[in-house]
């Protein structure tokens, strides 16, 4: 199956209006794009892979996009458009669940969040701030939904 989506997800972002930005991952575990601009959809492209988790996606900027993906690694990857192309995987590391899908939010410009369940069932946050992915910290439970430290 070259280009539809399978059971790894499907995810949207939108930079701007009449913009739509789709992610999904294909039985080949490789991770696809297709943009919808200004009423017509464009080609589905491949970004490679292979991943394991299904696509995080998040919108920081106009034109500006990052889409996150945990490999069989546990290490989570990431690539970005900057308005003009796709740069290449970039791992920002980490003990992840390659099962589990990531999250990813913005808000602002220049400001990612990712989140991640990592392989020791708690839930992991890295960011950027600007200048930096700043290290993993783990948050608040011990990742089956209760509140302890």
């Amino acid at each position: 199956m070259t280009s539809s989506a399978s059971s790894r997800g499907l995810t949207a972002a939108s930079w701007g209006p009449g913009r739509l930005d789709l992610f999904w991952v294909d039985d080949d575990r490789v991770l696809w794009h297709r943009a919808f601009d200004g009423g017509a959809w464009a080609d589905s492209e491949s970004l490679g892979g292979p991943v394991a988790s299904g696509p995080a996606v998040t919108a920081w900027a106009v034109g500006e996009l990052e889409v996150f993906a945990i490999r069989d690694d546990g290490g989570l990857w990431n690539r970005y458009w900057d308005r003009t192309y796709w740069h290449p995987w970039e791992s920002l590391g980490g003990e992840l669940d390659p099962s589990e899908t990531p999250a990813a939010s913005s808000w602002g410009a220049d400001r990612l969040d990712v989140y991640a369940r990592g392989r020791d069932g708690r839930i992991w946050h890295r960011w950027w701030d600007g200048s930096r992915w700043v290290p993993w910290e783990r948050l608040v439970g011990d990742g089956s939904g209760s509140a302890s430290r």
